[in-house]
C-alpha cells in the first residue's frame, strides 16, 4: 500500500500538539529517497541549490527551469514527506500574474505540494494571490537570501527594536495572507519565540533557535558536503565528505595498480 504524504494540515496539527517538525533541503532523487525513508516531515527543494550544487555565490542566479527540474527529481524520490519548492528570484516579485503562473508551474510541472517565497508585508498580496489558486504557500522572513544586497550580506536580522517590531508585523501579515507555515531565518532566538507564540501557523527555524515549531537545514551542510560556507547555526551530523574522498582515493589507487576491475567485475 502506497504510504500517504504529510499534508499542510498534518503540520498544523503537529504545532497544536507540540510536536517538532523536521525539515531538510534536497535537490535530487537519491538523497530525497534516503531522507524520505528516514522519516523526514518536509523536504524543501530550496533555491540554495544555486550555492551548494551549482557553485554560485548567491541564490540569485537560480531559474524557474532549474527549480522545476530539481523538484521533479525530489518528488520521484519521496513518498511520505511534504515537498515544498522555492520560488526563485524574479519569479514572483515583478507582478502577480508571474507569481501565480510560476507557483502553478512548480505544482503542475514540478509535482510539489506547496511553494515557498521570501518576504513579509511587502509580499502579502502575492501570498494572497497564490493561495487564492488553492496553492499552499510557506512564507520566509528574517534573513532572506534573495535580499542579500539590501541587507549587505548574510547578517542576523531583528536585533534592533524597530527591526524586531517589523519582523513581528511581517509574520502576522504572512499568516493573514493565508500562508500555512513560516520560515524564520537568522533572527535572535527570543524574537523567534515571540513570533512563534504570536502566530497560529507553524514556524520553521534556521538560525533562529530552539523555540520555533520546527527546524530546517541544508542537507549538504549537515553531511559535511559543503565546505564553502560554515554558518554558526549549522551542525555537522555526519562527515560524508570524508567517506566519499576515501572511496575516490581507493578507486584511483586500484585503477592505477590494475587491481580494478578484477575477474568478478569482468565478462567472459
Amino acid at each position: 500500500m502506497e504510504p500517504k504524504r504529510k499534508t499542510i494540515l498534518a503540520l498544523q496539527k503537529m504545532k497544536a500538539e507540540g510536536e517538532k517538525i523536521s525539515v531538510l533541503t534536497a535537490y535530487d532523487y537519491a538523497l530525497a529517497r534516503i531522507m524520505d525513508e528516514a522519516g523526514i516531515d518536509v523536504i524543501l527543494v530550496g533555491d540554495s541549490v544555486g550555492t551548494v550544487v551549482s557553485g554560485h555565490d548567491t541564490t540569485l542566479p537560480v531559474t524557474m527551469e532549474e527549480m522545476i527540474y530539481h523538484t521533479r527529481a525530489v518528488v520521484r524520490g519521496s513518498r511520505q514527506a511534504l515537498v515544498v519548492a522555492d520560488l526563485p528570484f524574479l519569479s514572483y516579485q515583478v507582478d502577480l500574474r508571474d507569481a501565480r503562473l510560476n507557483a502553478g508551474r512548480l505544482i503542475k510541472e514540478g509535482g510539489a505540494q506547496a511553494v515557498k517565497l521570501e518576504g513579509g508585508e511587502n509580499q502579502a498580496a502575492t501570498i494572497r494571490a497564490i493561495t487564492a489558486m488553492d496553492i499552499p504557500v510557506m512564507g520566509h522572513i528574517g534573513l532572506t537570501p534573495q535580499s542579500i544586497h539590501r541587507m549587505g550580506g548574510y547578517r542576523v536580522q531583528g536585533r534592533q527594536e524597530a527591526q524586531a517590531r517589523q519582523l513581528l508585523a511581517d509574520a502576522q501579515a504572512v499568516e493573514a495572507a493565508g500562508a500555512f507555515a513560516l520560515v524564520l531565518e537568522g533572527i535572535p532566538r527570543y524574537l523567534a519565540r515571540d513570533i512563534s507564540n504570536a502566530v497560529s501557523i507553524p514556524t520553521i527555524g534556521i538560525g533562529a533557535g530552539v523555540y520555533c515549531d520546527g527546524q530546517v537545514l541544508v542537507i549538504h551542510d549537515i553531511l559535511g558536503l559543503c565546505e564553502k560556507y560554515s554558518p554558526k547555526f549549522v551542525k555537522k551530523f555526519a562527515d560524508v565528505s570524508g567517506t566519499i574522498r576515501g572511496g575516490v582515493d581507493a578507486y584511483i589507487r586500484e585503477v592505477k595498480d590494475a587491481a580494478f576491475p578484477a575477474t568478478e567485475h569482468s565478462f567472459d
